[in-house]
């Protein structure tokens, strides 16, 4: 089966056609810019070479005309027609309480997506224009949800419940619900799979680390417990997000600098985390070379970044009673070696010990990182969230159990 997946931002779409029957991408990219004058589609040929081809500024049913017509394109396309697309994934970042599975899209779903446009205002609105451009273009293709925060359902009260007045949950919904979800699934997944051991019987922490991140506590193949909470600005520090802060700090400069929501919801998400601490970048590649450098923000900022993953590993230890596997995934997690070894030797009073050669080594690839004498296994996971988004359209498509 063939199946276009779609990642819808505000101002981009990425995309990419994943053949199930093979296993196979045959095609991958992603517009960007959309809205503005120069808007352009950047895609990957077989050959792995790179292309961009200026859109000017278009929307986002333009954006996804662009995908379908390269794909279609005599000379650079896979496919013949559109025909040959067998159904469409979405990723869907806000499906709150009502959704903890992956789901064919219908006039409903959509109507219960855009209930959740007020806890996800920036992703939300542009799921749901991926989706209406879709069924503008192709009417008949079948089209499938999968939701970041599906997976993150089976998380207890008492894990998503914040001590505020019970009402503000019962009637306003503001609860943890968690993200990266499709992530978390699928490397807790793939990391059984790869130690050939039953995700049952395993107590997982799956560490999803880059510019934005979060862990999850993973208990006999549920989530118990995520980082991220009502909104993705909570938990580890982030590229430009704080993170957990203490909400009297926000609440003391709201008063000190006259600051409105919107200047504080601008504060929180993009000017803080690692670029707001360093004051150099928010890309970890560039904080790195300072550190190198001998920078002390950005050494400072690296040590809190670091710290704070930590500080969630050890805290989802003790509350699943153990953990038997530790992955890292996400571009930092997969292809930052000094930030695993840093995480990992504060752990070895539980049994952690990582072989810092072979870490040091390990780039994007699957791998286990620990020495055989560790009572924790550590791997690297690269995340593959379109496979799992592919493989779910395809089950939902063919009436299979998920």
């Amino acid at each position: 089966m063939k199946i276009l997946v779609l990642n819808c931002g505000s101002s981009s779409v990425k995309y990419k056609l994943i053949d199930t029957a093979g296993d196979v991408t045959m095609a991958e990219g992603g517009v960007e810019k959309i809205g503005l004058d120069d808007g352009f589609l950047k895609f990957k040929r077989n050959d792995g070479s790179k292309e961009i081809l200026n859109l000017g500024n278009t929307d986002h049913k333009g954006a996804v005309s662009a995908i379908l017509n390269l794909l279609t394109d005599a000379k650079e396309g896979c496919i013949a027609s559109f025909a040959e697309i067998d159904a469409v994934g979405h990723r869907v970042v806000h499906g709150g309480e009502k959704f903890n599975k992956s789901v064919l899209i219908t006039s409903e779903v959509i109507d219960k997506v855009k209930e959740c446009y007020d806890i996800a205002p920036l992703h939300n609105p542009a799921n749901i224009t991926g989706i209406e451009a879709i069924s503008a273009l192709m009417p008949d293709v079948p089209q499938v949800a999968v939701f970041d925060t599906a997976f993150h359902q089976t998380m207890p009260a008492k894990s998503y419940l914040y001590a505020l007045p019970y009402k503000y949950y019962k009637e306003d919904g503001v609860r943890r619900y968690g993200f990266h979800g499709t992530s978390h699934r699928y490397v807790s997944a793939r990391v059984c799979e790869f130690l050939g051991v039953d995700i049952e019987k395993q107590r997982i922490i799956t560490c999803h680390v880059g510019n934005g991140g979060s862990i999850t506590a993973v208990k006999y193949g549920k989530s118990i417990d995520t980082s991220m909470g009502l909104t993705p600005t909570e938990g580890l520090m982030m590229g430009t997000r704080v993170g957990d802060i203490d909400p009297g700090a926000i609440t003391f400069l709201m008063g000190k600098h006259n600051l409105s929501a919107a200047d504080i919801q601008r504060i929180i998400n993009k000017e803080s985390g690692v670029a707001g601490v360093s004051e150099i970048s928010s890309d970890m590649r560039e904080i790195e070379a300072a550190v190198n450098a001998g920078n002390e923000r950005a050494i400072l900022a690296l040590e809190m970044y670091e710290q704070r993953i930590l500080k969630y590993v050890g805290a989802y230890a003790a509350e699943m009673g153990g953990v038997d596997i530790i992955v890292f995934t996400g571009g930092v997690g997969e292809n930052q070696t000094g930030v695993r070894e840093n995480v990992c030797k504060p752990l070895a009073f539980m049994g952690v010990e990582i072989d810092a050669a072979l870490n040091a080594g390990i780039r994007g690839k699957e791998a286990v990182i620990s020495t055989p004498s560790s009572r924790v296994t550590v791997c690297v996971i690269p995340t593959d969230e379109e496979k799992m988004i592919a493989q779910d359209t395809e089950k939902i498509v063919k009436g299979e159990a998920l």
